[in-house]
Order: structure tokens, then C-alpha cells, then sequence
């Protein structure tokens, strides 16, 4: 509604397109799947040429949150990036999930095993890269991803002087749900991406 030219991609892990495609996201949550959307933003702006490829924003939320702190330290692209109720540290998630038996399903080891997946696919290990601005949301009862993990992210970016956002709900879950709520939220999202993605607002970390 404010204008935003929105691109949503089938990446890896996406269904309709057969078991093995749709399997492919457990053995690569975070870095396939941003490889391909990055892949998928230059190739709309090369086919749309009303697509200003210099204003981009990405995020998400829940998994999609997850991928947009990944996002934050392996890419400066994006003028912003939003991020709702994402996973921040897998190690820290693990012990304050109420699901901390599929995260070992998934990385195929307990995170005291040390097993590759827990660190590579960690994006708090890539906090170093931390260039991008960020509006982090998140719901206080949040029991799937609890707060302490927008707390982490809002500490490191804080910490990396990285100009941040939060926004808590202190009684809402992993969604935004209460209409006043949700309303307030996407008025104080569309103005955060305002103002990074004005055109006089130069890029934060280059291209």
C-alpha cells in the first residue's frame, strides 16, 4: 500500500515443486535460500526497469526473521532490513525454545556437541558484518522464538552502533494478532522504511 515493489521467490525448501526441492531446506536453512533471493532481486531488476535496484529493503518474520539476520551479516545491499520474532543465536534459541528437540533434529546434534550446522548457520557468529540498519518487532509471550532473541539482536546491533528499532508487544505471541496492535505495527514499519528508503537516504553500507 505505501508503493514498495514486493518480490516473494520460491527459494529451496519452498513447496509445489516436489519432495527433494522441498527437502532441501533441512540441510541448508539460511545460506542457499538468501543466495537465491538475492539471486532473484537482481534478476527482477534486470527484467522491470521501474524497479529502483539502489532503494532495496528485505525482511521477515518467524523463519523468514531468522533469514533476515542472516541477511544482516553476509550482505550490505539492502538500505534496511525488518525482522519479526527471528532466531538470533541457535545456541541461546535452544535452550529457551519450547521446540529445542527439532533444532537438534535439524542440526543433527545437541548444540553441546559442537556440530557444524549450530555455528555456520549461526547468524550471531556473523555479527562482525552488522553494517545494516534494523526494525526488529517481537511479542513478549512469544514461546516458539522467545524475546531474549530480539533482545540479542537489538544488544548486538546497539553494541556494533548500527542504528536499530525494537518494538515489543508485551501481550502478544509470535504474531502481531490484536488488530490495534497490528496496526500500530505496520505504521511504525512503514515509517522506518521511509526514511531509509527515501531517495535522498544514502545507502548505509555501500552496494
Amino acid at each position: 500500500s505505501p508503493g514498495y515493489i514486493v518480490l516473494m521467490t520460491n527459494y529451496s525448501g519452498s513447496t509445489g515443486f516436489g519432495e527433494e526441492f522441498a527437502d532441501a531446506i533441512n540441510r541448508d536453512m539460511l545460506r542457499g535460500p538468501a543466495t537465491e533471493i538475492n539471486e532473484a532481486a537482481d534478476e527482477a531488476i534486470r527484467r522491470f526497469p521501474f524497479i529502483d535496484g539502489r532503494r532495496q529493503a528485505a525482511g521477515g518474520a518467524s523463519y523468514g526473521g531468522y533469514l533476515a539476520n542472516w541477511m544482516l551479516g553476509h550482505t550490505t545491499r539492502y538500505r534496511t532490513i525488518f525482522n519479526h520474532a527471528g532466531l538470533t543465536n541457535n545456541e541461546s534459541m535452544w535452550g529457551t525454545t519450547d521446540g529445542g528437540y527439532y533444532w537438534e533434529r535439524r542440526f543433527g546434534s545437541p548444540p553441546w556437541e559442537g556440530g557444524a550446522q549450530w555455528q555456520d548457520q549461526n547468524p550471531f557468529r556473523y555479527a562482525r558484518n552488522f553494517r545494516t540498519p534494523m526494525f526488529i518487532s517481537h511479542g513478549e509471550l512469544d514461546f516458539r522464538v522467545p524475546i531474549s532473541q530480539g533482545l540479542e539482536i537489538y544488544k548486538l546491533l546497539q553494541r556494533l552502533r548500527v542504528p536499530v528499532r525494537l518494538l515489543v508487544f508485551p501481550n502478544e505471541n509470535h504474531w502481531i494478532l490484536k488488530g490495534e496492535n497490528n496496526k500500530y505495527l505496520f505504521e511504525e514499519l512503514f515509517a522506518w522504511l521511509k526514511k531509509y528508503l527515501d531517495p535522498e537516504t544514502p545507502p548505509a553500507g555501500g552496494q
